[in-house]
C-alpha cells in the first residue's frame, strides 16, 4: 500500500525490534523502549540507536515521545499472566508495566496526539486472567480514551513451523466498523473474553476481519542446521531423554521410526503428574514444528531436538540461529552472542510474519483513511 510518506509507530517493551522487523521498511520508528540492557544492546545492533530509550517505561515522560504517531506497539511482559507463570495479572510486578505504557498514551491523547492505532501483544492469559477482569481493564482504558477495539488470537504456525498463539487487541480511532460477527481468528478464548464485557464495552468491540493466510511452506526440519554443523548431545543423555518419554510418546517415535524416513521431533521436558507422584516427562511434537520458544529460565526446559536418521537417534539443543528462523527473522539479525541471551530475546520476542500479516491486513488499511481531528484536553 502506498502512500506520500512512511507509517510512523512508537515501539514499547521492543526487546529486539521484532515488531519493527515486522512491519518493514514502509514504516518510520519516531520511539523506542525498553528495561532490559540486554534486549537494549540487541536492539542497537540492528536498527542503531537513534530511537531507543533504554529504562523503566514509568520513568519516561510524554515530551520524549515526538510527535504524533500513527501506530503504537506494545509487547508487555507476558510473565504474569502466561500460563507458565504465577499469573498475577496486570496488578504483577511485571505486567504492571502496560499501565506505565498507558499513562503515556493518555498524556498523548491529553495533547491531542494519541496514536491512530494502538496494538497490544500478549499471551492469550490476557483474556482469563483474574477471571477476565484484566481485559476487561485494558478495554476500559481504550474506550475512556475513544478508542474501538477488537482482539484477535493469531498463531505464529499460520506461517512458520512454530507453534506460539498471541492475543492481539487493536485499538483504533478510525471509523471502520469490522466485520458484523466472528472470524477466522477468534477462538473460544476471544468469544469467552467478548461475552464477559459490560455492554458499554461490548457496544465498542469491533470483529476485525483477517484472511487466513496460505499454508506455510517451510517445516521445522527446513530451518535447522546441517548435522555437522551442531553440537551433539552425549549418547547417554539422548537415551535417557528417550528414557523420559510417555508410553504414547514413545510408541509415536517407534512408529515414526519405522517408516524409515529422517525424523525429526521437537521436545520438551515437562513435570507431570502420574498416579500422584511428579514424574519429569519428555514430551514430542512430530508434526513438522516447533513448540513455543521461551526464555530459557521460563515455565519448562529449554527446547530439544530428537532426530533419527539411519538407525541411529541422536539429541541436541535447538540453537539461538535456528530460534530466530522459527521467528522468521532474516539471517542477517544480529544476535547477541552469548546463546543463552540469545535464546531469552527470542522467547520473549514476537514472530516477524504476523506483525507483518496485521499491519498489511488490517492496521495499514486503517491508517489509509483521513486521520480524524482530536483535540487536546482542556
Amino acid at each position: 500500500m502506498s502512500r506520500g510518506r512512511p507509517f510512523s509507530f512508537y515501539e514499547f517493551f521492543a526487546g529486539g525490534g521484532m515488531a519493527r522487523a515486522g512491519l518493514g521498511d514502509a514504516w518510520r520508528c519516531l520511539f523506542a523502549n525498553d528495561f532490559d540492557a540486554g534486549k537494549a544492546r540487541a536492539y542497537r545492533a540492528n536498527w542503531g540507536d537513534a530511537d531507543l530509550v533504554e529504562g523503566d517505561v514509568w520513568a519516561i515522560e510524554p515530551d520524549a515521545l515526538p510527535g504524533r504517531a500513527d501506530l503504537a506497539w506494545a509487547s508487555s511482559p507476558c510473565q504474569d499472566l502466561s500460563l507458565a507463570g504465577a499469573r498475577a495479572g496486570l496488578v504483577g510486578g511485571r505486567s504492571s508495566a502496560f499501565w506505565g505504557f498507558w499513562r503515556l498514551m493518555q498524556a498523548l491523547n491529553d495533547e491531542g496526539r494519541g496514536p491512530r492505532v494502538i496494538v497490544l501483544e500478549n499471551v492469550a492469559g490476557l483474556l482469563s486472567s483474574n477471571g477476565g477482569a484484566d481485559f476487561t481493564a485494558v478495554c476500559q482504558a481504550f474506550a475512556e480514551a475513544g478508542y474501538g477495539f477488537g482482539a484477535v488470537e493469531v498463531d505464529a504456525s499460520a506461517f512458520l513451523p512454530h507453534s506460539r498463539p498471541r492475543v492481539f487487541v487493536i485499538a483504533t480511532r478510525e471509523a471502520a466498523a469490522g466485520a458484523p460477527g466472528p472470524g477466522a481468528f477468534h477462538g473460544r478464548a476471544v468469544l469467552a473474553a467478548h461475552d464477559r464485557l459490560p455492554k458499554a464495552l461490548a457496544d465498542r468491540w469491533r470483529w476485525w476481519d483477517l484472511p487466513r493466510p496460505a499454508s506455510p511452506n517451510a517445516r521445522l526440519p527446513d530451518l535447522l542446521e546441517p548435522d555437522g554443523a551442531v553440537r551433539w548431545r552425549s549418547q547417554a543423555q539422548t537415551e535417557a531423554l528417550v528414557g523420559q518419554l510417555s508410553p504414547l510418546h514413545r510408541r509415536r517415535l517407534e512408529v515414526a521410526i519405522a517408516k524409515g524416513e529422517r525424523v525429526v521431533a521437537a521436545v520438551y521436558r515437562r513435570i507431570r503428574t502420574e498416579q500422584g507422584a511428579k514424574v519429569q516427562r519428555a514430551e514430542l511434537r512430530l508434526d513438522g514444528l516447533a513448540g513455543c520458544l521461551r526464555t530459557p529460565a521460563g515455565g519448562s526446559s529449554r527446547q530439544l531436538l530428537l532426530i533419527a536418521d539411519g538407525g541411529l537417534v541422536r539429541s541436541r539443543h535447538l540453537t539461538a540461529r535456528e530460534g530466530a528462523r522459527l521467528m522468521g527473522l532474516p539471517e542477517t539479525y544480529r544476535l547477541p552472542s552469548s546463546e543463552t541471551a540469545a535464546l531469552h530475546l527470542l522467547g520473549d520476542g514476537v514472530a516477524a510474519p504476523v506483525v507483518r500479516f496485521l499491519a498489511e491486513r488490517l492496521v495499514e488499511p486503517l491508517l489509509a483513511a483521513p486521520a480524524p481531528v482530536i483535540v487536546a484536553a482542556e
